[in-house]
């Protein structure tokens, strides 16, 4: 059986390296719009005298737009390219910023941050599958890992932005004006992302489905820097999507790959109740709830960033030496521990000193190190090749819908129940995320796509997959 340690290793392609650097900074917009509201929300619950409810909505309507563009975004690029449509996400990035920053209303507000989440969704669905469309087979994994490296620089920088911005004047000017600068610094990756699409190649297996065989090689030779490589390359191409032209949604309902598509949906259903994005929205309010002042919370909000960042790299780094299961499983299991840590804080009243802090950055490294890559990797992995871009918008629409959730109703929890119960319920999501990961998902390490697709085949014989 031929597995991923008969792939002979080639040096990474300039061209191919410099292209999926280019498209990665759509993930690098991704973290920025959907982050940058963790350092306007407080100023505009007072600039708009938002209630709970108001507030969940204006933080999560974000998500609705996610999941209409996730719906969208692979039937527009199967029929206008990936490239036409990557460049839509980047003008919808850009007018979203600037409609958000001159917003004067509630109602525009959410309008154009809906617009953005479009663009968002389009681009969380786009940039991975781009890169895995262009990148060799022996590179894959770590081109498309760029992908997840760009959304944390992107949560990162808008941490550092909010608080030079935040800290640049008093609160009635964070009220007034601040909250302003935040979603219209946006507009400057927005447009770095617009202009560097300009120069990148058309997907060719995209140009190969549409007949343009030449020019799908021209760019396969770019890719391999070698004719008869591209050849092959090409060869592979057309036999993989001559095979697609067979496949069909109702696959996924098969005996086997009903499984697939429960790992899946359950896995991305999981990353999302582990409150994660609770915290990359809310934070300085987390940190101020927990007693820090306006500035200090800012700057505690900047260490979030910095420790996703760093622990996003050890999991690059990881991920192909311990395995998914182990990497999830751990993870997950540590963060229910630091989230827990985090309910009983609250619950006892130890908000002063650092703990709020020490155990809210152990619950970031803890996800991004686990729930954060690798539930990418393995729903692009465990799904039948035919049908991987279509089973991969039902579980994308399904995380933003988790997203939405948890965005929606953490201030209302809060609200209602206190901080306690609402990090006590996270805490037990992410306990049973590692209870899934140990006991349900398989291991896909090592393995080529086609090896786990044969095993969901035995699955649905009755045969154990391992």
């Amino acid at each position: 059986m031929n597995t991923g340690q008969n792939v002979q290793t080639k040096p990474i392609n300039r061209f191919v390296l410099l292209v999926s650097c280019a498209v990665a900074v759509g993930g690098l917009l991704f973290g920025y719009d959907t982050a940058v509201i963790s350092g306007a929300v407080g100023f505009l619950q007072e600039r708009f005298h938002l209630d709970a409810t108001m507030t969940g909505w204006v933080t999560s309507c974000i998500l609705i737009g996610c999941m209409i563009g996730a719906a969208i975004a692979g039937v527009l690029s199967d029929h206008f390219g990936r490239k036409k449509i990557l460049i839509l996400s980047a003008i919808l990035f850009i007018i979203s910023s600037l409609g958000s920053a001159l917003a004067n209303t509630v109602t525009v507000l959410v309008v154009w941050r809906i617009i953005g989440g479009i663009g968002v969704g389009i681009t969380a669905l786009l940039s991975p599958l781009y890169i895995a469309e262009i990148a060799p087979a022996h590179v894959r994994g770590r081109l498309v890992s760029l992908n997840q490296l760009a959304i944390v620089i992107g949560i990162f920088v808008v941490y550092f932005v909010n608080a030079a911005i935040a800290n640049n004047g008093e609160i009635a000017w964070n009220v007034e004006i601040g909250w302003r600068w935040m979603l219209a610094m946006g507009v400057i990756p927005s447009v770095l992302f617009f202009v560097l699409l300009l120069f990148i190649a058309e997907s060719p297996r995209w140009l190969e489905q549409k007949g343009r065989r030449d020019e799908a090689l021209r760019v396969l030779k770019r890719m391999n820097n070698d004719e008869s490589d591209a050849k092959e390359q090409l060869a592979e191409i057309q036999a993989t999507i001559k095979s697609e032209g067979m496949g069909s949604i109702k696959q996924l309902f098969k005996p086997g790959f009903r499984m697939a598509l429960f790992i899946g949906s359950v896995l991305v259903l999981l990353q999302q109740f582990s409150g994660i994005n609770a915290i990359m929205y809310y934070a300085p309010e987390i940190f101020k709830s927990a007693g820090a002042g306006e500035g200090t919370a800012f700057i505690q909000t900047v260490l979030i960033g910095a420790t996703n960042l760093l622990f996003t790299l050890v999991a690059i780094w990881l991920i192909d030496k311990l395995g998914r299961k182990v990497l999830l499983a751990a993870g997950s299991a540590s963060m229910s521990i630091s989230l827990i840590a985090i309910a009983t804080a609250f619950h006892f009243g130890y908000t002063d000193g650092v703990w709020i802090l020490v155990f809210i950055l152990l619950a970031i490294a803890s996800f991004a190190v686990s729930l954060a890559p690798v539930t990418w990797v393995i729903i692009s992995e465990i799904f039948p090749n035919r049908i991987r871009g279509r089973a991969m918008s039902i579980v994308t629409v399904l995380l933003w819908g988790g997203d939405y959730i948890v965005s929606q109703t953490f201030p209302m929890l809060t609200s209602n129940f206190g901080p306690a119960v609402t990090f006590g319920i996270y805490g037990c999501m992410t306990a049973i995320a590692f209870l899934f990961a140990w006991l349900i998902i398989p291991e896909t390490h090592n393995r080529t796509l086609e090896d786990i697709e044969e095993s969901w085949v035995k699955r649905g014989e009755g045969k154990k997959i391992s």
